[in-house]
């Protein structure tokens, strides 16, 4: 009997506990049927017409939300890459300012999600309501736009509302940049409908002057030059690591100084001065362009045609042939990218030497290597590599302390190649002395088949056939 009763209880219980899950699912959904509202979108969106919305959601929430779905929906539907970048670009079209809300009971707000995002005034991102419909005007920013530039904190090109103030070109850039000093005028630039007369006009800062479609403002202040000047110093330096410099005022003597100067084990003879990118340096010290401050010439097809450029105006006036041009972009290449590592740093504790005066450039590698006691043998030895250097020996010495010469070395070639200006000399020619960081260079003789011989005498066989048969023709025109 006890049994049966507990049995019964058990039964009660769960059906209870059905019930009561079954009751809660019931009050979620009609919270959740409660709280769900409709709102449109329309006007120039990626994606048109009425979705589910939350009585919590604010308007950018929602929108941010739709476009999202939107970009989802794009990937899946295509793998391609190339579709999908140029259908994301297409979402990407539409405006966030000029936005109207209209609302169930007639009421319309406008919207300007971009200084939303900017300032957060919740102004401008209401809560939704039911049947709101939320309207995105068209976006041309060929014709319906103004653009800010100058001492402003973020310059760009922006959506124009008509009725747009200076001021609000203002919150749009986020204000005045705090690096300038004496801002206090505005350059408006104006063109006529036909784009053939432009008038400037210069005002104080007010912010309820009126600006124009295709108005363009900029921020007058002399440019600030407190700057992030900078040299890269690696190596036999005490302090090695960035250092500070001026835009183009500081001398090589004055880094290494800031450095602490170098360590014992420094090798001056060694020692290069590497210019940063060649294409900055290219702009910076020949058109006076600051690549740092112009991001649109990051792009590599400008990249290569300046470059492209500079190499046609180095050949232009040449008396270069074809066949030198290759060996010329080698050597023009080195040149701008290895400017000042022909420096001899053991001059530099002079402060009147030319090393000691060479000005540094923001983004200069200056690199210290250490003193390598070795001289570097390879080519047709037994045993390539380092030999420990001693003074005074020649290179014939660290040729031996390699284990000698190989069958196939050619031994009147043999190469001294200079640690520090990478120079080839002949020391069968000419008397070299070797220094630490050296290379000694044994090339191989230059093997040749039986064919190749046979290729090249049989053009010299066809020229002396060819001379011989003018020497035959003048002969027999003689004798006539």
């Amino acid at each position: 009997m006890k049994t049966i009763y507990v049995l019964f209880t058990i039964i009660f219980l769960s059906l209870n506990l059905q019930a009561q899950i079954l009751d809660d699912r019931l009050n979620t959904n009609q919270l959740l049927t409660t709280t769900t509202i409709s709102v449109t979108i329309g006007g120039s969106f990626p994606i048109t017409g009425s979705f589910a919305a939350l009585m919590t959601e604010r308007l950018d929430e929602f929108v941010t939300r739709i476009y999202a779905e939107a970009v989802d929906l794009t990937l899946r539907v295509t793998t391609d890459p190339e579709i999908y970048r140029k259908l994301k670009k297409d979402l990407e079209n539409f405006a966030l300012r000029g936005i109207k809300l209209k609302r169930a009971s007639g009421e319309e707000i406008e919207i300007d999600l971009q200084k939303f995002r900017i300032n957060g005034d919740f102004t401008n991102n209401p809560y939704l309501k039911n049947d709101d419909v939320i309207i995105f005007p068209p976006f041309n920013l060929d014709k319906n736009f103004f653009t800010v530039s100058g001492a402003v904190n973020n310059p760009g090109i922006f959506y124009f509302v008509e009725g747009d103030k200076l001021g609000d070109a203002l919150e749009l850039v986020n204000g005045i940049n705090p690096a300038y000093k004496g801002v206090d005028s505005v350059e408006v630039s104006r063109l006529s409908y036909d784009g053939q007369i432009q008038t400037n006009i210069n005002i104080p800062i007010d912010e309820n002057f009126i600006i124009q479609r295709g108005d363009r403002i900029r921020f007058l202040a002399p440019e600030t030059q407190k700057k992030n000047f900078w040299v890269s110093v690696l190596g036999e330096v005490k302090i090695p690591g960035f250092v500070p410099i001026t835009k183009n005022n500081t001398t090589l003597y004055e880094v290494i100084q800031l450095c602490g100067g170098f360590t014992s084990g420094a090798s001056l003879k060694r020692a290069r001065v590497y210019s940063r990118n060649s294409l900055a340096i290219l702009l910076e010290q020949q058109y006076d362009i600051n690549l740092s401050e112009q991001p649109e010439l990051e792009d590599p097809r400008f990249r290569n045609t300046i470059l492209n450029l500079e190499l046609a105006l180095m050949y232009r006036m040449s008396n270069v042939i074809t066949e030198d041009t290759n060996y010329f972009n080698l050597e023009n290449q080195l040149r701008v990218l290895t400017e000042g590592s022909s420096l001899d740093f053991r001059k530099i504790e002079d402060p009147s030497s030319d090393i000691a005066r060479y000005k540094v450039h923001s983004g200069d590698v200056i690199i210290i290597p250490p003193i390598q006691n070795s001289v570097y043998v390879f080519g047709q030895v037994l045993r390539p590599g380092h030999v420990t250097f001693i003074e005074g020996k020649g290179y014939d010495y660290y040729v031996n302390e390699a284990s000698g010469i190989g069958e196939l070395a050619e031994e009147d070639e043999i190469m001294v190649i200079k640690g520090g200006s990478r120079a080839w000399i002949s020391p069968i020619r000419e008397e070299v002395i070797i220094e630490e960081g050296d290379y000694i260079y044994v090339p191989k003789q230059n093997l040749r088949s039986f064919r190749s011989y046979i290729v090249e005498y049989s053009v010299y066989v066809s020229l002396l056939a060819s001379i011989a048969a003018i020497l035959l023709s003048i002969v027999t025109v003689i004798n006539r």
